[in-house]
């Protein structure tokens, strides 16, 4: 379906499209389509050839693969503003990961073979798209230190530091931004891991209602 007014504003500061001039900004915003999803609904099947890459307008996704057995193992979760699957414009055959709606959420869904045809004629278009790339690529790279140096509950305790201190800091209650269960795959952990670790945060001033979180003592949850 056609972007709405509120749909282009919000693809319009995203990363992907925020520093581009007016004029390449539309030539992608043609290309563009929205797509309502559900909780639950795949965006991009595995092991299937993508036709479009996504800018997520509202809601969360999950990236996972799916092994031999049928077991899901989360590789990332994209939010408002941030763009996924753009890495298929320079990949020839399947998606190596599927992609589902965390909850109800609107997509931008960028046309690939058009977007190519653009990149050609476009040297700012195929820099926003390397920018992309180069922080997804730094991401991955950060994730897999941050789970070999950290424990499960050190890893929860970092997490929460970083919304605490973007959501205001001292004395300031925040809110997960997605369900625990999302959490637990993005952290790479079971549910009931990371069950373990609230519990274990305790101890340190953090208090978890819901998906509220209180952190009385940053400086212990630092050091824990």
């Amino acid at each position: 379906m056609k972007l709405s007014a509120r749909d282009r504003e919000a693809v319009l500061k995203s990363a992907f499209l925020a520093e581009l001039e007016p004029r390449l900004q539309r030539r992608v915003l043609d290309v563009t389509q929205a797509v309502a999803c559900r909780a639950r609904d795949v965006g991009i099947p595995y092991d299937d050839i993508p036709h479009q890459f996504f800018t997520v307008l509202s809601g969360h996704v999950r990236f996972y693969q799916i092994d031999g057995r049928g077991r899901e193992a989360d590789v990332a979760v994209y939010g408002p503003g941030e763009t996924f699957g753009e890495c298929s414009l320079f990949m020839e055959g399947c998606y190596p990961f599927q992609v589902q709606a965390a909850e109800a959420t609107v997509l931008a869904a960028h046309d690939i073979q058009a977007i190519s045809a653009i990149l050609r004629e476009e040297p700012p278009l195929m820099l926003s798209i390397s920018r992309i790339l180069a922080k997804h690529s730094t991401e991955a790279r950060l994730n897999v230190a941050n789970d070999r140096l950290n424990t499960a509950p050190q890893r929860v305790a970092k997490y929460l530091l970083e919304l605490w201190r973007a959501q205001g800091g001292p004395g300031n209650p925040f809110k997960l931004p997605f369900q625990k269960s999302l959490l637990a795959g993005k952290l790479g952990l079971a549910p009931e891991a990371l069950s373990r670790a609230f519990a274990m945060l305790k101890k340190t001033g953090v208090s978890i209602r819901g998906r509220m979180v209180h952190i009385t003592d940053a400086e212990a949850l630092e050091n824990f």
